[in-house]
């Protein structure tokens, strides 16, 4: 099968120094017309400015016209499922379509859960709950749900959403997460995965999948990296790494893509020959100045590269 490679782009934080920094890169991104989707990262609570991902969607939604935009990903143990299948379909609706909506548990490590008093051992069951929750209200006119965390009585919503079968991206890497995606998703989305850790995720999902008699499209696994064009001792790229290692215990050089426009590509490469083909790449730079030349630099040197070694097919 022909795989269509896509690259998006993705904000963990909030770099830039006003709003109208933050609307000259993503006029960047859906000017070049080579960037696929600007994806935010789910964060509620921390001292470090970061945008909430639904309302940031919504502004692209008015800011954009050829983009798409989804949340990496939006955690449901924070939220409530009804206010979120309303947030989702009012955004695909104003947005024409181009909502790209995906889901998590949560991760332990994040802040929301000793700042909100929250038991991380308890996400699972709620999670699967939301996303049923969500998944019925996008595509059925009246819905009656009976569960432990969630009760429904004859709710809907309107308008539902433009995309007939608007997609349920699931992220994480975890056995829970694998039988999540196989039996609720339509995609998957990782996270911190190595390309050899997202290999061994994808052919436990697609085994889980064929169980749970579904199929999910070959061409609907993504992953996610950072990149910085430069030296990683330059102190943007040295500092994040260090952060990411304090924060995860994870080794940051298999996170990040570090130097030309040849090893970035080639990382990428290496995520497509385990059958990944979306993309969340996050620029690092301390200011809102190098995250927009780190942007442009992968608009003019990576993505033309991308575009000839894995051509979209054809219509």
């Amino acid at each position: 099968m022909h795989r269509r490679v896509a690259i998006g782009l993705g904000l963990a934080e909030f770099p830039f120094a006003t709003a109208a920094g933050y609307w000259r890169w993503v006029d960047l991104c859906e000017a070049s017309g080579a960037v696929d989707s600007l994806w935010q990262t789910d964060r509620l609570v921390g001292r470090t400015p970061t945008l909430e991902c639904l309302t940031a969607a919504a502004a692209l939604a008015g800011r954009t016209r050829r983009l798409k935009f989804g949340m990496n990903v939006l955690s449901l143990a924070f939220r409530d499922p009804v206010l979120v299948a309303k947030q989702c379909a009012t955004i695909d609706v104003l947005s024409e379509g181009r909502l790209l909506p995906a889901f998590g548990i949560g991760s332990p490590l994040a802040p929301e859960w000793g700042a909100l008093h929250l038991d991380t051992r308890s996400r699972a069951a709620p999670t699967d709950e939301a996303l049923e929750v969500i998944a019925r209200l996008w595509r059925e006119e009246k819905v009656d749900f009976h569960g432990r965390h969630f009760r429904l009585s004859g709710a809907s919503i309107a308008p539902r959403p433009v995309q007939a079968e608007l997609p349920m991206w699931i992220g994480g890497g975890s056995e829970a997460a694998i039988r999540r995606t196989a039996r609720l998703g339509t995609g998957w989305l990782g996270g911190p995965e190595t390309p050899a850790e997202a290999a061994r995720i994808l052919a436990a999902i697609r085994a889980a999948a064929a169980e749970a008699g579904r199929t999910i499209d070959e061409d609907h696994y993504g992953a996610g990296f950072a990149f910085h064009f430069g030296d990683p001792d330059a102190p943007a790229p040295r500092r994040a790494m260090e952060a990411y290692r304090a924060r995860t215990g994870r080794d940051p050089l298999a996170h990040f893509a570090i130097g030309d426009a040849e090893a970035i590509l080639a990382r990428i490469g290496e995520y497509v020959a385990v059958g990944v083909s979306k993309f969340v790449l996050r620029p690092v730079g301390a200011d809102e100045a190098e995250v927009l030349a780190q942007t442009r630099l992968l608009v003019e040197r990576v993505l033309p590269l991308v575009a000839v070694r894995w051509p979209k097919p054809a219509a």
